[in-house]
């Protein structure tokens, strides 16, 4: 199983003069923990990660401990000021010379890969644009299928990830950006979380009905969007 296997390929972006403030917001809203940086042609330039953000407010002589955790705890009204304040941009305060991986990456290569870089995340790219993201639940999911990470997913099983990311949000209404698909010989596993069991049941139901899929197990877990209201 590889890189392509497992990927997230809807993957959230910001451009180098993205400022903190949105890019803030981009993490809250999203539910992620870095966004990486393009260039006009998807060319990854860098990545902002919360420790980045961490350590920009870090730097400050006046301000020693972190307004991350306490945005993210709710109180966030020392943050919201700083960042007025001292307003940066992503390229400002990202961290370059990412390392990236290949679509043809095995998942043991990029286990070693984030062992060894002690990171949570690597880019994936193709012709040096960035085509997806895999993280290290991403991996999980693919090992918890696969076992032992090297064999290749095939053709086929990239056909029908393909067709179920795209059949998922189009017939169930369900956001690809919180969902990982994994295909190992026309047997489907979800993961990842929806809004309500009823869109649990119809990702099931979606995912059942896609061409050379043989059968699908349900791993969706739910958390009510009320959760995530500001």
């Amino acid at each position: 199983m590889q890189a392509a296997d497992v990927m997230t390929t809807n993957v959230i972006t910001v451009g180098e003069n993205a400022d903190v403030r949105q890019i803030v917001d981009l993490l809250l809203k999203n539910r992620i923990s870095a966004v990486p940086v393009v260039d006009g042609e998807q060319r990854i330039i860098g990545i902002v990660s919360e420790g980045d953000l961490m350590r920009r407010v870090e730097d400050h002589p006046r301000r020693r401990h972190s307004w991350w955790l306490g945005m993210m705890a709710g109180d966030d009204d020392q943050a919201r000021d700083f960042i007025k304040q001292h307003s940066r941009t992503a390229g400002e305060i990202m961290t370059r010379n990412v390392v990236s991986v290949a679509e043809d990456a095995s998942l043991g290569d990029i286990a070693a890969l984030l062992e060894e870089k002690h990171i949570k995340r690597v880019p994936v790219v193709r012709d040096g644009k960035l085509v997806g993201i895999v993280s290290r639940a991403n991996l999980l999911q693919g090992l918890a299928v696969k076992g032992v990470a090297g064999v290749a997913g095939s053709a086929d099983d990239r056909s029908i990830r393909k067709a179920l990311m795209k059949a998922l949000p189009e017939n169930a209404g369900v956001d690809t950006a919180f969902i990982n698909v994994i295909v190992d010989h026309g047997a489907v596993e979800l993961w990842g979380v929806v809004d309500s069991e009823a869109q649990s049941k119809a990702a099931g139901m979606a995912a059942a009905e896609v061409p050379g899929v043989k059968s699908v197990q349900n791993r969706l877990g739910q958390v009510p969007q009320w959760v995530w209201a500001e």
